[in-house]
């Protein structure tokens, strides 16, 4: 049995994406897979359901774990209450049960300056983060308190150190940063648990921005103090399971911020 065995989690933007050596290239997909190890049953989310299927088929065959796939997306132009609704009301359908909500997903305009920003670009991020968290964490809140649950945030390091080209995607950062920190006070008393993590891991994404953009890259991306990017299952993927576990959540506060990838700063 795994530390996981038997509770549920949600996991956004849990798409499967390679980096260009072929390995896993998706934060989302990585705690997946460290969740499947530990014997989860996985609600994976995304805006593309290849991506979905593909990681569904690879989970479920290696791990033995059962993972249910929902087409998802919150964006401006969508009834985004009645989006999520349906993601939480087809896992209760299932699963029964919602014991860790992880808010993993992030789309932006990286790379474009805030001179140049449009409103559509900064509604992306606004939308595909700060938006998605706040409807998350509201339609999952009565069944987390249900199980003394778990909230696992992520923000970034663009916010915390103003990133050039990141103007949308860092405001979108911050704005989660503080939401799990309001959540971590008021939903305190219900026993569960609101914790941030600002990761630096080597994702197909950060691959594309380094190719598209690479004064940006050069700029704002560096190696954390470690001398290597997180790897997305072994260091941020096992992260988000001990803030999950039972002994994690016994010993530890309220609120847990983890910064800087693989370098953790106060």
């Amino acid at each position: 049995m795994g530390y996981l065995t038997g509770k549920t989690a949600i996991i956004t933007g849990a798409g499967r994406a390679v980096l260009s050596n072929g390995a896993c290239g998706s934060i989302g997909y990585g705690i997946a897979t460290a969740y499947a190890k530990e014997g989860a049953n996985l609600v994976i989310t995304g805006r593309n359901l290849k991506k979905l299927e593909e990681a569904k088929e690879e989970l479920e065959r290696l791990y033995n774990t059962n993972v249910l796939i929902l087409q998802a997306d919150v964006n401006a132009g969508a009834d985004n209450e009645a989006v999520v609704a349906n993601v939480v009301s087809k896992t209760i359908e299932k699963f029964g049960r919602i014991d860790v909500l992880i808010n993993n997903a992030q789309a932006s305009a990286s790379g474009v300056t805030l001179a140049e920003h449009t409103t559509e670009q900064f509604n992306l991020a606004l939308y595909s983060g700060l938006y998605a968290a706040f409807y998350y964490m509201k339609a999952c809140y009565p069944y987390l308190k249900e199980t003394k649950g778990t909230v696992i945030n992520f923000a970034s390091g663009a916010g915390l150190f103003g990133n050039f080209g990141q103007c949308s995607y860092a405001a979108a950062k911050e704005g989660i940063r503080g939401l799990t920190r309001v959540a971590a006070n008021e939903w305190a008393k219900d026993g569960i648990t609101a914790n941030v993590i600002c990761p630096l891991a080597w994702t197909a994404q950060l691959e594309q921005f380094k190719n598209a953009y690479p004064d940006a890259f050069e700029k704002n991306v560096h190696i954390p103090p470690a001398g290597h990017f997180g790897d997305v299952e072994l260091e941020i993927g096992r992260v988000c399971v001990q803030l999950a576990s039972p002994d994690f959540k016994y010993l530890t506060g309220e609120t847990l911020t983890l910064e800087g990838g693989l370098g953790l700063r106060p």
